[in-house]
């Protein structure tokens, strides 16, 4: 499984882009999306996905 964007919540603070350890978010037309193939939800790596932790808005860093 992989997390998703809502994009209708999220104000582009870049934040997740820089937490992402699999370098799985990118800008994308001015909008930030989450690349499910290389998403792995930070397992691994880190014990609850890092762009649903850094982020300023709950909820907008979601499963997909």
């Amino acid at each position: 499984m992989a997390y998703k964007i809502i994009t209708s919540q999220c104000t582009v603070c870049g934040a997740c882009e820089f937490e992402c350890p699999n370098a799985a978010i990118r800008l994308k037309n001015d909008l930030y999306v989450i690349d499910p193939k290389k998403c792995t939800e930070c397992e691994g790596h880190f014990d609850a996905p890092q762009c649903a932790e850094v982020c300023p808005v709950p909820n907008t860093c979601v499963p997909a």
